[in-house]
């Protein structure tokens, strides 16, 4: 094991601060779209902070929990950073998930490319409406949601992301967990109830949007307010 893998290993036990962990896929697809668009092979932190409009220092703080250290005067080669990040965030390996509500969301994230490079893969997906099931989406069959639990304990997936509606999002946690989930990403409007040894991450859009909005009436605000001086 070399003294990357060791740095690694260690940070991922100790646990990364989630700011860092939000920032890290915010460097990466930024060095996979220089490398992709302009062809470099180098960059510095000072050019990432400037692109993303984050301070430098944290930025190096950041790359450096994934055991990367960058050479003064030259910074960082691009491919080898991008695979350190990989490694970090453990999109180096194919996570199998299984997707519970095959409705308009649910599909939406089973035809979405960009999983592929975190190493997500939906492969099947769980409702309970007969007119989903037995169905083929994206390449994903959805199967009748009383298939869920024996089916996950036989593939042994244990990754799983909640689509339904906030009436059923206990429901289909329940589901997970006994299926042996160990992560579960929820995108139900409702808190899910479940073992502490279960991960939870929340994606509330409605709190997104009302974030959005408000800041959206506020710039409006000033906009108008503004006007009204001028005249």
């Amino acid at each position: 094991m070399d003294k990357t893998t060791v740095k690694v290993t260690r940070s991922i036990l100790k646990g990364a601060p989630e700011p860092t962990l939000r920032r890290l896929p915010l460097y990466y697809r930024l060095l996979k779209q220089l490398r992709e668009t302009t062809g470099r092979t180098g960059i510095s932190c000072t050019v990432i902070g400037s692109e993303l409009k984050l301070d430098a220092t944290q930025v190096r703080k950041d790359i450096e929990m994934t055991g990367t250290v960058g050479r003064p005067k030259v910074g960082y080669e691009i491919n080898e950073l991008i695979s350190a990040i990989e490694r970090f965030l453990g999109w180096d390996k194919i996570t199998e998930a299984f997707l519970v509500g095959a409705g308009n969301l649910g599909e939406a994230l089973m035809g979405y490319p960009g999983f592929t490079d975190c190493g997500l893969s939906i492969v099947a997906a769980f409702d309970v409406d007969p007119n989903k099931c037995h169905r083929v989406i994206h390449g994903k069959h959805v199967r009748h949601i009383s298939k869920l639990t024996g089916l996950m304990r036989r593939m042994r997936v244990q990754f799983g992301i909640i689509t339904v509606p906030g009436e059923h999002a206990q429901q289909a946690a329940d589901l997970l967990v006994e299926g042996g989930a160990m992560a579960i990403w929820n995108f139900a409007p409702v808190k899910i109830h479940v073992p502490e040894n279960v991960i939870v991450t929340n994606e509330d859009l409605y709190c997104s949007l009302a974030v959005l909005s408000q800041k959206m009436t506020r710039r409006l605000a000033e906009t108008r307010s503004k006007g009204a001086v001028k005249s």
